[in-house]
């Protein structure tokens, strides 16, 4: 059908484009932090603000699309994302652009949330729609991974403000497709918007981050980096006791009872706050360390992002004989086993140190972002499907933003621009990709236990008959 062709198509351009804002920054940031004379924290500040509003947002963005139309909300983010990207390449201070990227992440969570919410809409037939959610996997991958390399070449030719540039044309395109061909639908039962449980989820995560940014300025044990510590965690304990008490919670607890919905949210955390977070530093490592351009370092990139396409690609088939839950567990155990493999690099390192690794780590996320996405919208009742995917987007989002600055606590904030000693800096990577390891290893361990089909408990030996009726029960629950 032409509508699901163009809505597919809409929807993994617009992917695209917010998932390439995370990534295309990275090989721009040495030119960023030259033009506009910044630092480490600034140019952390880039990549957080854009995440943090992002993973702040997307939940509130889900539930707006399922009351007042999908496709009307897809629109107004697309808009606003094309506008604020124009306003980040106008950008004459670092204040400015982070800021700009606040908003400019405002409209990629309402794309975002919305994203699986159209395709499951357009695809109601389960084969099509895992091969519709294989390409958008590949969409998602292919470009964080391929990031760089645009990143590179747009830098290196014209300008790091052309990173920004790029999304108008985009984005005015894909805002004409969407009026004329994709298809307006809504839950008949939405909920209504949860602004406390926004504004405590926010002001948390904001202070969370904001701590650990400035934890080795200002040193972890001083009074304002403990305040913003104890009130991040206060923030967020209110936020889980206000989901437990508002009629129309924006993250309904209840969901945590399906364990395949806990799992897809565990995933999507671990392969971001590990593997998606320390993008940011290996690319300063590429230019920084040993000394490659913009373009160059984007090259390093290109062989694993051609084979994780690939991957991606073949998932579907591959589904038909793989369980989706062991193709999550040994995508992320890959990616475990590929950012080990990157410890190797060193200071007097060649650049081909890093291609093991990072095409290892790229060939596990194609394995495992189309699973996770089918996981994160099965698990929970269709006429849910919005809020779903801005739950499974929110834990990608926070897990990029809490990962970027947790990791920079690692690393000599001096040593990460080129100002202080390169060794240090490589000694602070190394305890990155390490702890990302551990992390990803964590969460491979954590989803083979989690995302069991009924299947796999009739093999563990419980029933088929008593885990649908749980399951049936937990539906139900979700419902109410």
């Amino acid at each position: 059908m032409p509508t699901q062709r163009w809505t597919l198509t809409v929807v993994c351009v617009a992917t695209a484009m917010l998932m390439l804002d995370i990534a295309v920054v990275n090989t721009a940031l040495s030119d960023i932090a030259s033009d506009l004379n910044t630092g480490l924290h600034g140019l952390q500040w880039i990549v957080d603000a854009y995440t943090l509003a992002l993973a702040s947002v997307v939940l509130t963005a889900g539930s707006l699309a399922d009351r007042f139309g999908r496709k009307r909300l897809f629109t107004y983010g697309l808009a606003l994302f094309t506008a604020a990207s124009l306003v980040c390449a106008l950008a004459g201070s670092i204040g400015f652009l982070d800021a700009a990227r606040a908003v400019q992440g405002i409209g990629a969570a309402i794309m975002f949330a919305v994203s699986l919410a159209l395709l499951a809409n357009a695809f109601p037939d389960l084969k099509e729609r895992m091969n519709a959610l294989a390409v958008y996997g590949a969409t998602i991958g292919a470009s964080f991974a391929v990031g760089p390399l645009v990143g590179g070449a747009l830098t290196s030719g014209f300008g790091w403000r052309a990173i920004f540039l790029i999304n108008i044309p985009l984005g005015l395109i894909c805002l004409a497709i969407t009026r004329k061909y994709v298809e307006e639908s809504k839950d008949a039962v939405a909920r209504r918007v949860d602004l406390a449980g926004l504004v405590t989820l926010t002001a948390g995560l904001f202070l969370l981050i904001l701590a650990l940014l400035r934890g080795n300025e200002l040193g972890w044990g001083s009074t304002q980096i403990l305040l913003e510590l104890g009130g991040a965690a206060a923030l967020l304990v209110v936020f889980l006791f206000v989901e437990s008490d508002v009629k129309d919670p924006m993250l309904p607890l209840g969901l945590f009872r399906n364990g395949r919905f806990t799992g897809a949210q565990v995933g999507a955390f671990a392969i971001s706050a590990s593997f998606f977070a320390v993008f940011f530093y290996t690319t300063l490592y590429l230019q920084q360390v040993l000394g490659l351009s913009a373009i160059e370092a984007g090259l390093v990139y290109l062989p694993g992002t051609a084979t994780m396409f690939f991957v991606a690609g073949g998932s579907a088939a591959l589904g038909e004989r793989v369980s989706g839950r062991a193709m999550v567990s040994a995508g992320l155990a890959l990616v475990a086993g590929g950012m080990a493999l990157l410890t190797f690099c060193d200071v007097g390192s060649s650049w081909a140190i890093a291609l093991p690794g990072s095409i290892l780590a790229m060939v596990g996320t194609g394995l495992f972002n189309p699973s996770i996405s089918a996981f994160a919208l099965g698990s929970a009742p269709a006429h849910q499907s919005g809020l779903a995917a801005g739950v499974n987007d929110t834990f990608r989002q926070a897990g990029i933003a809490v990962g970027v600055a947790a990791l920079g606590a690692l690393i000599p904030t001096g040593a990460s621009l080129g100002a202080g000693d390169p060794h240090a800096f490589v000694g602070g990577l190394h305890d990155a990709l390490w702890a990302c390891t551990g992390l990803a290893a964590v969460g491979a361990v954590a989803c083979a236990f989690l995302l069991r089909t009924p299947k796999d408990e009739a093999d563990a030996g419980v029933s088929v008959e008593t885990t649908e009726a749980a399951e049936t029960t937990e539906t139900l629950l979700q419902t109410v």
